[in-house]
């Protein structure tokens, strides 16, 4: 590959897959790595394929080395590493046996990003993955953001306890580095809103459910956490004035007036939040076990099911594969035939004209 590179010819995505697919050691997953980020930036490197990439993540942790899937997967622009959903389960499921959960958040966070919660496997696995992390009471000095996105995103979906229990912690995560920092820490780089008001939107969420006929309530821990928030946003607010320290001063210069628009709104924000909860609790909806047993007790009843109809999916996916293999590995054997016509018809001419 070396070679083909200093001579500025392509090198072909199944010359990287070979040399993914046969790796033998940990030295070679460093070699394989330094590979992925050589051609991804070359202008003669053809794109990686999914097999490759799937490939990859498999050959990381067979060989001990996740933290390399991982740093690719948070890379994955440079790398040009796009997973598919199996991939990140691989990859989640690794980190939850050994209780890592704030890797696996990590993992859930590029899920998030990618807006891969399309296979319910993977949302059953990264809702056990943020829940778990959330009961460790992380101290989240700028992980807010990310967590919250990560909980929202993968909530939307799903109506139930959990999935609503998720928005509210996630709008509220999200309302705190929005009545923080301003509407434009929110968003950027994230797949989110761009209109302020998540605190607004995850009241919205306990009005659905306060107004709602069904079986979905919200967990109590979530609404904690939401008091909790809302709390310290006052509490932030009735110092603010005294605070003189520069870069006080610097942080309140870059929120625009919509932010401070909204900052305005925290007052109305608690009165409904404390209405709501009210009424919440008086109608029995007020889940009093927590986001992680919940969490837990979904992936003991769902995932096995769940990941019955991902798995043929994940067949039909390997098949399609395996024919684009084919067809490249045929494609390649036909301009390699081609390329050794023409020279020989070169030599011939050379020869004749000799």
């Amino acid at each position: 590959m070396d070679r083909t590179y200093d001579r500025n010819l392509p090198v072909s995505s199944l010359t990287v897959s070979r040399f993914v697919d046969n790796i033998t050691s940990t030295e070679e997953v460093d070699q394989a790595e330094y590979y992925l980020y050589k051609f991804r930036h070359s202008p003669n490197c053809w794109y990686l394929r999914d097999w490759t990439i799937h490939s990859w993540v498999r050959q990381c942790l067979k060989y001990g080395q996740r933290e390399k899937a991982l740093h690719t997967l948070q890379n994955k622009v440079q790398y040009g590493i796009f997973p598919d959903g199996f991939t990140f389960n691989l990859l989640i499921d690794s980190y939850i046996k050994d209780k890592d959960y704030k890797s696996a958040c990590a993992v859930v966070e590029e899920v998030m990003l990618q807006e891969a919660f399309d296979l319910r496997s993977t949302q059953i696995l990264s809702f056990y993955a943020l829940g778990h992390y959330l009961a460790t009471k992380p101290t989240l000095v700028s992980g807010e953001r990310a967590l919250g996105a990560s909980l929202l995103i993968c909530g939307l979906t799903d109506r139930s306890t959990i999935g609503l229990s998720a928005q509210v912690i996630g709008n509220t995560l999200l309302g705190k580095v929005e009545m923080q920092n301003g509407i434009h820490a929110v968003f950027k780089a994230m797949p989110l809103h761009w209109a302020h008001g998540y605190l607004d939107r995850a009241l919205a969420v306990m009005e659905e459910v306060s107004a709602g006929t069904g079986d979905a309530a919200l967990t109590k821990d979530a609404l904690d956490l939401m008091g909790d928030v809302l709390a310290d946003l006052s509490s932030e607010s009735e110092s603010s004035g005294e605070d003189t320290d520069e870069e006080e001063k610097n942080k309140q210069d870059a929120v625009d007036e919509d932010d401070e628009a909204e900052r305005a709104k925290l007052p109305q924000y608690v009165a409904r939040f404390q209405e709501l909860r009210s009424h919440l609790e008086s109608s029995g909806k007020v889940e009093a076990s927590s986001f992680q047993t919940l969490v837990s007790t979904l992936a003991q009843k769902e995932l096995s099911a769940a990941e019955g109809p991902d798995l043929e999916r994940y067949q039909e996916q390997v098949q399609g594969w395996e024919a684009e293999r084919a067809q490249l590995i045929q494609r390649e054997r036909e301009m390699r035939e081609k390329a050794e016509q023409e020279k020989r018809e070169r030599l011939a001419v050379s020869a004749a004209a000799q």
